[in-house]
């Protein structure tokens, strides 16, 4: 039944469609129920379900599409994503914040990498530091540098670590972008990669924080007072 305030009435059912989403088991691709469907199922009106669909879609929850309807999307992420690239300024105090996230997550990863990965994740993540000294571009070793450590969260299987640390992505990359340009640069990473992986090898656990906490350091020369 319709609330006699519009707003209530409008996050109402906006609780009734995250019920229903739960409730079906749907995901990321799935239709929902078309306005008229919903308004009939939730006893509300269709502008008040017009008005739900577009508080979902604001928070990336879901999309219109011609001749389908409302999807289901995760475009959350890309929304916070954006936000942090935008606020974030490359300063010595950003970077020293960023990195020290990164020390509280990536150098706390060691226990469970050692119990978890297999010869074939860190042959894969070697493939991935590789191929960062024939990267065309800056940017591109910087995705690539990205990506390596993002191998390295994924690969302690906490789903909301890896979305937390997917989260910073522009802000991390902007920080390692730093440098990058240089051939030394993209040497000395690789090199430092190497070491985090060796240690991982040796199951070593004073060599993966050394090297992980130097490696973390190291781009702090490029960043201007």
């Amino acid at each position: 039944m319709e609330s006699g305030n519009r707003a209530s009435a409008v996050d109402d059912v906006v609780r009734q469609i995250r019920l229903l989403i739960r409730e079906r088991g749907l995901g990321v691709g799935d239709v929902l129920p078309s306005e008229v469907e919903l308004a009939t199922m939730f006893e509300s009106s269709r502008n008040t379900v017009r008005e739900a669909f577009r508080t979902l879609k604001a928070y990336g929850v879901a999309e219109s599409r011609q001749k389908v309807g409302a999807v289901l999307t995760d475009q959350h992420q890309d929304a916070m994503r954006d936000l942090f690239s935008f606020a974030m300024e490359i300063s010595v105090d950003a970077f020293r914040d960023i990195q020290g996230y990164r020390r509280l997550t990536e150098m706390n990863l060691f226990d469970v990498l050692a119990e978890r990965l297999t010869e074939q994740a860190l042959a894969e993540m070697e493939a991935v530091n590789a191929t960062i000294l024939t990267a065309q571009s800056a940017e591109r070793a910087s995705e690539l540098d990205f990506q390596f450590h993002r191998m390295l969260v994924d690969g302690a299987g906490n789903r909301t670590l890896s979305e937390t640390y997917g989260m910073l992505k522009p802000v991390i990359q902007r920080l390692m972008l730093a440098g990058k340009s240089q051939r030394l640069t993209l040497q000395t990473v690789v090199s430092e990669h190497s070491d985090i992986l060796q240690a991982l090898r040796d199951r070593n656990r004073i060599a993966f924080i050394y090297h992980m906490d130097r490696h973390l350091s190291a781009g702090l020369e490029f960043i201007s007072e």
